[in-house]
């Protein structure tokens, strides 16, 4: 949008019903929500993306991913029990956090990690975490796969692509392709 002031920007994406804040560090009110469609994924699946709650979590929280799994395996309650594949899956990545990151800022051509949709950075370091350093059952092809469609499932319409590179280019640089 060319010659616009930044309130005609949020204006105009107010407009959409997507929240967009006027400043840096505003609050941002969301307007309505779309349920994600998880009777499309396999339980497998539903396991990553509990994991991947936990990272986004520590992400938006700015604290340590282990101590955000160990406040969620105390908090049961509230909850259904955290599987444990996934917590076996924030455990693989919580040591390897700072070189997946780099990994991850290194080959996203021109998309830092803070520009990322936290959604997206936190399927990015869950996927990154298991196809990279993970003792795979099933092939890494496959893996990128699953990351993909929970890409489509919780994220932007332009998400699963994104990650579905990433992801591979992160694999084909290390040579791991199975």
């Amino acid at each position: 949008m060319t010659g616009s002031s930044d309130a005609d920007g949020a204006r105009d994406h107010r407009a959409t019903g997507l929240p967009h804040p006027t400043r840096e560090g505003a609050e941002v009110e969301f307007e309505r929500t779309v349920p994600a469609a998880a009777d499309r994924l396999h339980g497998r699946s539903r396991d990553r993306i509990r994991a991947i709650d936990v990272l986004f979590e520590a992400d938006a929280k700015r604290v340590e991913v282990l101590d955000v799994l160990q406040e969620r395996l105390r908090r049961t309650a509230a909850q259904t029990p955290l599987p444990q594949r996934a917590r076996e899956l924030v455990e693989l990545y919580a040591p390897q956090a700072a070189d997946i990151d780099e990994d991850l800022s290194t080959h996203s051509r021109d998309w830092p990690l803070h520009r990322m949709p936290a959604v997206d950075r936190a399927i990015l370091r869950l996927g990154c975490a298991e196809v990279l350093y993970g003792d795979l059952e099933t092939g890494r092809g496959a893996v990128i796969g699953e990351y993909t469609k929970i890409a489509e499932v919780l994220s932007t319409d332009d998400s699963p692509r994104f990650v579905n590179g990433l992801l591979q280019r992160l694999v084909d640089v290390r040579g791991l392709l199975s």
